[in-house]
């Protein structure tokens, strides 16, 4: 990717309020995961967006260790249904890419995707963030100890379900 932002994505990046510029990049800002997008120019009109998601693998949420078999499961689940990204958005989009790899103790989602309409890329970016996290939430296993940030995602989903008395059910 150019260190150079084209103008037209920096602009729609920086008016949004879920952006906040990172270096040659912009951080999502609605999200606990760390979620980057970068634009470059292609052949034609349409800027090309990458965004990339960290979320920490099931090992590095937990403070309890993982068999390796849910290890494997769950990354393999969290894949397959971060596949469905792109329903996020209210209208189509095609992925150019789409991929989940483990890097140390991070599940890294990246996407890439064209768009010709500035304005509307980072509406398009926001929702992917979004879907990422909580995709991740909903495969949260039960019965393990976790930590921040994940610990902390969870309280505040305890908190705001049910009746308010934080013991709502934990996501699955």
């Amino acid at each position: 990717m150019s260190s150079t932002l084209p103008e037209r994505a920096v602009r729609a990046l920086e008016s949004h309020d879920a952006f906040e510029r990172d270096g040659d990049a912009f951080a999502v800002t609605t999200t606990r995961f760390d979620g980057r997008v970068t634009a470059e120019p292609t052949d034609g009109w349409p800027l090309h967006y990458r965004l990339e998601v960290r979320a920490p693998t099931l090992q590095a949420a937990t403070a309890d260790e993982v068999g390796e078999a849910l290890v494997e499961g769950w990354f393999d689940t969290y894949e397959l249904r971060l596949e469905d990204a792109p329903k996020a958005v209210r209208a189509d989009l095609d992925l150019e890419e789409q991929r989940v790899v483990a890097e140390g103790d991070d599940a890294v989602a990246v996407f890439g995707f064209e768009e010709g309409n500035a304005d509307r890329a980072p509406d398009v970016v926001k929702a992917i963030a979004e879907y990422v996290e909580g995709t991740y939430m909903e495969g949260i296993v039960p019965g393990y100890e976790y930590v921040p940030p994940v610990s902390e995602m969870l309280s505040q989903a305890r908190q705001s379900g049910g009746d308010g008395d934080g013991g709502g059910p934990m996501p699955l």
